[in-house]
């Protein structure tokens, strides 16, 4: 039997595909188009939402390992006595977009949950590719567990979370604070992530669904790896599926959409770890694509998401 389209998040696509109507996607390879495109689109779907009125904002700044500026944005609800606190890495396929473009998504979590997130602008490829988002990442955690004091926060009570390649950023984060010995992380929260370079040979019963595509897929890993990717030296850190040793991970949580060309390497992932021994919960949402929640924020389906991201979010 034929996957279908949940109908609620149809109309959603429905509603953003004519707003690229005309415009020819992307040839394999072209970061710069997909920057504008898929950019102007999350632009697009930002504005249809009230950014909430509880939350506020301070930026701060990281040095990185080879003296560059990362850029952090903390979000703190009003009124609030956090303890926990989250590292959050925005999406982007490993090519594009940046903090300002996740202000309401990461607020939206923030109002909803009270658990305050730091947000890192992470350098991306092809300009810095390979390991610097992940390094980038830890810098911020390091960052981040040393200013506990000031910002109410037990370095104890820190997770990680990444919706799509953040999603994947975020994996990688965790590898390497364990293999570091630190900062502690008290749980992984993984957003459909992007986490196996090797997922490029198209499904035909996906592709007529996909967000991001196959071809898209390729021109992010090609971006970040190179001339590495899919090959034996791609490092679990840059593509958390590569891993070995999923022992003494942190308790996670995944979620993908069974439209996504990502849903068999989450699975796959959330089975390692749990045969680890690693406390694992999996959701595989019927119905939806890559990036629904984001398009469809009122659908049921995503309603239910949100519910259970609130639920993991406020148990850190």
């Amino acid at each position: 039997m034929a996957f279908t389209l949940d109908p609620q998040v149809a109309s959603a696509v429905g509603e953003l595909s004519a707003l690229a109507a005309g415009v020819s996607k992307p040839e394999v390879g072209d970061v710069a188009s997909r920057r504008v495109w898929m950019e102007a689109g999350q632009v697009f779907m930002e504005s249809k939402r009230v950014m909430p009125s509880d939350v506020t904002t301070t930026d701060f700044e990281a040095c990185a390992d080879d003296g560059a500026t990362v850029g952090l944005r903390w979000y703190a609800k009003d009124v609030s006595s956090p303890g926990s606190a989250v590292v959050h890495l925005h999406g982007g396929g490993m090519i594009l977009s940046n903090v300002g473009l996740y202000d309401g998504i990461v607020a939206r979590y923030v109002s909803a949950c009270g658990v305050p997130m730091l947000s890192v602008e992470y350098r991306y490829a092809p300009e810095h590719p390979g390991l610097t988002p992940v390094h980038d990442s830890f810098v911020a955690l390091r960052w981040l567990a040393d200013h506990g004091d000031e910002l109410g926060v037990d370095p104890a009570r820190i997770a990680v979370m990444g919706d799509s390649a953040g999603g994947g950023i975020a994996a990688g984060l965790a590898l390497l604070a364990r293999d570091r010995g630190g900062p502690s992380i008290a749980q992984q929260i993984l957003i459909y992530p992007m986490l196996d370079d090797r997922t490029t040979v198209p499904d035909p019963a996906l592709v007529p669904f996909a967000g991001w595509t196959y071809e898209d897929n390729l021109t992010g890993w090609s971006a970040l790896l190179g001339g590495d990717l899919g090959g034996r030296d791609v490092s679990p850190y840059a593509a958390p599926a590569r891993l070995e040793d999923w022992t003494n991970l942190p308790p996670t949580y995944i979620e993908v959409g069974e439209l996504d060309i990502f849903r068999d390497e989450c699975i796959e992932f959330a089975r390692r770890t749990a045969l680890a021994g690693v406390s694992t919960e999996l959701h595989v949402r019927p119905g939806v694509p890559h990036g629904w929640d984001v398009v469809a924020p009122e659908a049921d389906v995503t309603k239910r998401s949100m519910a259970d991201r609130i639920r993991r979010l406020q148990s850190v």
